[in-house]
């Protein structure tokens, strides 16, 4: 291996040691926070209720981006959660104009 091989395995190794304290660090917060909000009777896994705004944009198949962005926007929510609330909404929608 050349020197330039080792100085790159070892920032890949570093890297990834890095990225692993951060990550269990983040964790450890994660599970204080929860245990401070259960403590104070707040539901930790509560999902926060979509706006007019988001409702409205997912009843238009077209507009599911958009209403994916204004809900995240809105609450703070990851992808997935806006991902999944949006697309309950739109089933929701579908089947009561059906």
């Amino acid at each position: 291996m050349t020197t330039a091989e080792y100085f790159l395995a070892f920032l890949f190794c570093a890297n990834g040691l890095f990225n692993f304290g951060y990550m269990r660090r983040i964790q450890e917060l994660e599970r204080k926070m929860n245990l401070a909000l259960t403590q104070l009777g707040i539901d930790p896994n509560v999902r926060i209720a979509p706006s007019s705004q988001v409702m409205s944009l997912a009843a238009d198949p077209r507009k599911r981006i958009e209403a994916i962005k204004a809900y995240r926007e809105q609450t703070g929510a990851g992808l997935k959660e806006a991902v999944e609330v949006v697309d309950k909404l739109a089933a929701s929608t579908k089947e009561g104009g059906t």
